[in-house]
């Protein structure tokens, strides 16, 4: 047997799912007492997601809710679009922020409430020792794409262009007080956001498992969201129509928000991220580009646990008992997804030393399973590197 060693697990997110759920938020908000609400979305979202135009009109035709809409520009969240969602909601003088966008919109919307209670910008935040005060106005998070699990974490990560690196805060405090999580809302997602994001949230699942600060808890989840999500993004990047594949992937991806928030990421999200804050590119198909290798050298350290990963995976038994299956498995699905190779974001042998630098220095890379060196994470980014194309 294997000994359980001492944890502590909190997470107090009040989650509701299914399909339809996201309706009820005029409910939620007046359950919570609020009737000022600063409605975060994607810019243009109505445009493209006709469940979430439909939850947009819904609240602004309640007369019993007034609401300002602020629209978070395209791509990554940024130091400067977090600091005009702070300019905006302290202007509002909302009492509750609502988030209903993917997992940068709901990153952007928990570190504007933070600031916006500490009456500083991202980048005072930043100069500071980090102070995470108990929220005084609530957040509810309504996510529409099935990857980042931030409607559940406590996790928010924002991008400086300038500097080209990616900075992630993390605390208790920063997560949603209610998650609406409803499979509707990701219907319109196309097929390569649904590979993008299906493919972070794999990820994460197994990396909660994985990580050193693993927990039952956390493993419980990580292998049941693994269970799920194995089919359900590969059938709901074939067809975006598959209600069945997009309720497991928006589960799925939940659960493997509470596995990392319970446990934590590890090498993939710092060699991804040291990918994201050089090229800007989603923060998804960094995880993908790197995932194999990643996993290629844990698989050395924690054969067990990947032993079990693909067992949660459905893969048959091989004999092999080295996490071998697991990698292949993910191998597979990377090329069912299609999957874009790191060349093709124009990389080149010279960058890999820099890119290894800020790896190095990421703090995901520290929760491996064991220290990883400078070597083996170049050895891992030149794998990558010479990856011409993703074969079943």
């Amino acid at each position: 047997m294997e000994k359980i060693t001492a944890f502590n697990n909190h997470l107090p997110v009040k989650v509701r799912f299914g399909e339809g759920v996201a309706k009820t938020l005029p409910a939620v908000v007046s359950e919570i007492g609020a009737s000022n609400v600063f409605l975060m979305v994607d810019k243009d979202i109505e445009k493209f997601n006709p469940a979430a135009a439909e939850i947009i009109d819904l609240m602004k035709s309640n007369s019993g809710i007034s609401v300002t809409v602020f629209e978070k520009p395209a791509g990554e969240p940024t130091i400067a679009m977090v600091n005009d969602a702070i300019a905006s909601l302290k202007a509002a003088g909302s009492d509750a922020v609502v988030a209903l966008g993917g997992g940068s919109v709901i990153d952007t919307a928990k570190a504007a409430r933070l600031c916006a209670q500490l009456d500083c910008t991202f980048g005072e935040f930043q100069s500071k020792p980090a102070i995470y005060p108990a929220p005084t106005i609530a957040l509810i998070a309504l996510p529409t794409s099935a990857g980042t699990g931030s409607e559940v974490s406590g996790g928010s990560v924002i991008s400086d262009p300038e500097a080209g690196r990616k900075a992630g805060i993390a605390h208790a405090h920063l997560r949603a007080q209610v998650a609406l999580v409803d499979p509707v809302l990701t219907y319109s997602m196309p097929p390569s956001m649904t590979a993008n994001t299906g493919i972070d949230a794999l990820a994460q699942a197994i990396a909660g498992i994985i990580a050193k600060c693993s927990t039952p808890i956390g493993d419980a989840i990580g292998y049941e969201a693994v269970r799920i999500m194995t089919p359900a993004l590969v059938a709901a990047f074939k067809d975006g129509s598959d209600t069945v594949a997009r309720a497991g992937m928006a589960s799925g991806s939940m659960m493997a928000g509470l596995t990392m928030n319970i446990s934590d990421c590890t090498a993939e999200h710092s060699l991804g991220q040291a990918i994201g804050g050089l090229k800007h590119v989603p923060h998804g198909l960094t995880i993908g580009l790197v995932l194999v290798e990643t996993l290629t050298r844990e698989a050395k350290i924690v054969p067990e646990k990947m032993e079990r990963v693909a067992d949660a995976m459905g893969v048959p038994a091989d004999g092999t008992n080295d996490g071998s299956r697991c990698v292949n498995a993910v191998r597979k699905i990377l090329a069912q997804l299609q999957f874009p190779v790191l060349s093709s974001l124009g990389f080149v042998e010279s960058d890999i030393e820099e890119l290894a630098e800020i790896a190095l220095k990421d703090y995901f890379i520290t929760q491996a399973p064991a220290p990883w060196s400078k070597r083996e994470v170049v050895d891992a980014f030149m794998s990558a590197l010479k990856l011409e194309n993703r074969v079943a």
